[in-house]
Parts: structure tokens; sequence; C-alpha cells
């Protein structure tokens, strides 16, 4: 012990460290602060988590289309602890993910991002927006089926906004198709540009907290004035203040303390997300699903009709972003209380429910396509005969009644084919089938012309009862 402080007193001597850092973590705090206040540091303990992990995953991954797979196949089953570290790597991108989302809501409900703390408030939306991209580009770097399928979904709907949607998908694939560019620019914004971009937001926001105070706890009645608010904070601190060390800082640690044990318990209990199939463009049976934190866009975009989805995709994040950005904007003064805010919780609860809905929703899938596809009801394969029996064979050797629904069997990831001979003439059914579209895989290079005339020999027949 004495030889510790020996080596901490020579080194605070040439360095100076306590004069530095200690008037920073010594800060006065109002005496209020509560169990709420932990979730900012608790995110970037869960910061440190990634940064961690993800360094030691990088000395073994490798960003190549022929070796990232393999790779991850590695750290999960062969390396030493590796099957922990990514699982707490992936644990610790959900638990982030989480914190940050309460952080926000707290700062919100409270109404901390008011006077004259705006900038702290706007640094954290950027932090929250850093931290989703950052779960979206560790996706990919798994990849397997569903990672490069949810890629090529991903830049699908990108390709759909008006104007730039072209621009764009070429930025989410650097390039026209899926490939070892999309994956090296992935690994990249994952591992460097991401990163440094949230050193720098994260430094400047503990300089704001530093420099404006941690905001004290609302009181219905008393509003956020200008002018006067600054004056009364510093004499909330003078008259009632405490330090941040030791006095409010131990709630930071317990807390700290207690999310990496629950992520650790994770890593080790549950394990890292199950590898799937490698990555292969060539198989078209893959139905891609996001990690849970994406889930909810997912069930939502294929919920909505399809005629508004190309201005939904380029809308729907734009909302978004100015919904975020616009209370310290909008209401920089006035009521903090949430008891005085009703707008403010609604405006928690209706999202936060509706999320919620939407990944069980989500997790659900009942668009997604059966596998295994059920067999076609007697009541339409009944009395078939020559083309029309061979085409009810294939339309069930194709997996199509996993996605269609035919007489009320099959899924429902495409449109129902009851009464499609109605609908649709030969020609047009062929140049589906020939071309895809609308998630639909093309056939015209796997189906021989022969198959394909009694295939649509079947489906002309369709016209239900």
């Amino acid at each position: 012990m004495r030889l510790v402080l020996a080596i901490w007193n020579w080194l605070d001597d040439r360095l100076g460290f306590s004069k530095a850092i200690y008037p920073v973590i010594a800060h006065p705090v109002p005496r209020g602060v509560n169990w709420w206040y932990v979730l900012g540091s608790a995110t970037l303990v869960a910061f440190i988590f990634q940064i961690v992990t993800g360094v030691a995953l990088a000395f073994t991954y490798v960003p190549s289309p022929n070796s990232a797979y393999e790779s991850l196949r590695f750290i999960s089953n062969e390396a030493i602890l590796g099957n922990v570290v990514r699982g707490i790597h992936y644990w610790g991108s959900s638990a982030m993910v989480i914190l940050i989302a309460l952080h926000l809501t707290r700062t919100f409900l409270m109404g901390s991002y008011k006077y004259p703390r705006e900038l702290n408030w706007l640094t954290g939306v950027l932090l929250f927006g850093l931290t989703l991209g950052m779960a979206f580009t560790g996706q990919l770097l798994r990849w397997d089926q569903d990672a490069f399928w949810g890629v090529v979904v991903g830049a699908a709907q990108a390709a759909q906004a008006p104007v730039i949607g072209g621009i764009l998908s070429q930025v989410v694939l650097a390039g026209q198709t899926v490939g070892g560019a999309t994956l090296t620019r992935f690994y990249a914004t994952h591992v460097f540009l991401f990163p440094a971009l949230m050193f720098g937001l994260i430094a400047v926001h503990l300089y704001l907290v530093v420099r404006h105070g941690i905001s004290e706890p609302p009181q219905a009645g008393k509003p956020v004035v200008r002018a006067t608010y600054r004056q009364e904070y510093d004499e909330l601190l003078h008259r009632d203040g405490i330090p941040f060390w030791p006095y409010a800082a131990w709630r930071d640690v317990v807390f700290a303390m207690l999310v990496g044990a629950v992520v650790t318990a994770l890593a080790i209990v549950v394990g890292a997300p199950h590898l799937g199939k490698p990555a292969d463009p060539t198989i078209l049976e893959a139905y891609p699903r996001p990690d849970w934190y994406f889930l909810w866009l997912f069930a939502l975009l294929a919920l909505i009709p399809p005629g508004v989805e190309r201005w939904f995709i380029l809308g729907f994040p734009l909302v978004v972003l100015v919904a975020l950005l616009a209370p310290p904007l909008v209401a920089p003064a006035g009521e903090r209380s949430p008891r005085r805010r009703p707008w403010a919780v609604a405006g928690v609860v209706i999202p936060a429910v509706s999320i919620i809905a939407l990944i069980h929703i989500g997790n659900a899938a009942p668009w997604s396509p059966v596998t295994p596809p059920p067999p076609l009801p007697v009541t339409v394969t009944q009395g078939l005969q020559g083309g029309r029996a061979q085409g009810a064979q294939l339309f069930q050797d194709l997996a199509c009644h996993g996605c269609h629904t035919v007489a009320g069997t099959g899924g429902k990831s495409g449109p129902d084919l009851t009464t499609v001979g109605n609908r649709l003439t030969r020609e047009q059914l062929t140049t589906r089938i020939l071309t895809g579209g609308n998630n639909m895989p093309a056939y015209g290079a796997s189906v021989r012309p022969e198959d394909m005339s009694a295939l649509i020999d079947f489906l002309s027949q369709l016209k239900g009862s």
C-alpha cells in the first residue's frame, strides 16, 4: 500500500492529477440529486465496455468477405473467452441503447434541456443518433445471411426515397451491390468514425455538464426564468449544495457496477447472438430481421401502405430528428415539472407504448414467409391435370406458398393469390415471376420455360369460388 501511495504521489507531483481532476469531480451539485441522475454515467460506462471489448474483438476479426464470417466463428467457438467477450459487446450494445434512451427521457421529462443547458440536450441527441448508428453498422460485421440481406433490404428501402434514393443506396452499399467495399465501409464506420465522433461529443457533453452544473429536481410552480436562473442556481448550490464526489457519485458507481454485472452475466449465461449461415448472395431464401432495437421500425415499414412507403422512408426520420432537436429551441424557459407539462408526459408515453407494441409485432412478424410452407389445400389441387397439376407442384417446390396465401393457407408476405386469375393476365403473371419486385426474387434465371408455362397454367385458373 505504501508503494502504491508513493507511486501516486510521485506521478501526482509531476502530472498534477489532483489539482486538475479533483475540482472537476468534486464540483457542487444540488442535494436533491437522486437515482434518476445515474443514467448518464451508466451510459458512459456501457460505452467504455463497448470500446474495450471492441478492441479485443478487432485483434482477431478480419474485415474481408472471405474471412469475416470465419474469424467471427473462431472468436465465438475457439478463442479463449471469445464468446464471452463477444457476448459482452452484444449485450453492452443493448444496454447502451436502453440507457441513453432512458437518459434522454429523464432529461426531457424533468425539463433539464431548458436554459442554460440547451447544448447539453443537443449534444445528447447527437450521441443518441451515433449510438443507433453504431448498433446498425455492427450488425453487418457478422457477415451471415441475416446481416447480408438485412443490408440489402435497408439499401432497397433507402433507394425508394424520392430524388436522393439512388445516392442514399450507394452510400449504404459503397457501390451498386453488397460486397467487400460494403463490409470495409461498415467496419471503418463502426470502428473508427463513429467512436471518434462519440469521444469528441462526450468530451463536449461532460464539459457542459460541469460548466452549467447538474440541473436540480424540478418543482411545480417554479419555472425557469432566463434573467434570474443562474443567480438562483448559484444560491441553491451555496445554500444546499454537496460535492459530487463522493456524496452523489456513489450512486453512479453502484448503478454502473450493477449494469456491468448484468451485462457480464448475460454474456456468460446467454452468450453472444447465434451466427446464421455464411453470407451468400445466391441463396434467396433469407428473411432477415434486425436486432431488437430496430425491430419496431422493421414492423412499421411492413405495416404502412405500400403507396406511402417512399415518402415515409424520407419523411419519418426527418420528423423524428426535428422532434428531438426542437425542445430546447421551442421551449428554453418555463415550467420544468412534468406535473405542469402533461404534453411532455404524453410525448413520452405514446411513442414508448407504440414502440413496445411494434417490437412485439415485429418479433411475431406475421408477414414473414412460413417455413416450411404448408401443402396446398385439397380444394385447390383436386381435379388438376397436366400442366396445371405440374404447376401446382412447382408452386409448392419453389416455396411460393410460404409467401402467398391460397384459399386461406400460406404466408402473408406476398399478395393473396386465391383469385389471382381474375386480376392478372398470363402475360402479367409471367412478367411478375420473371422480374420479381417488391421484395419478391426474380425467377427468370432459375425456372425453365416449360416449368414457367405450367406455373402460369396453375395460377391462371385460381379464380376463387
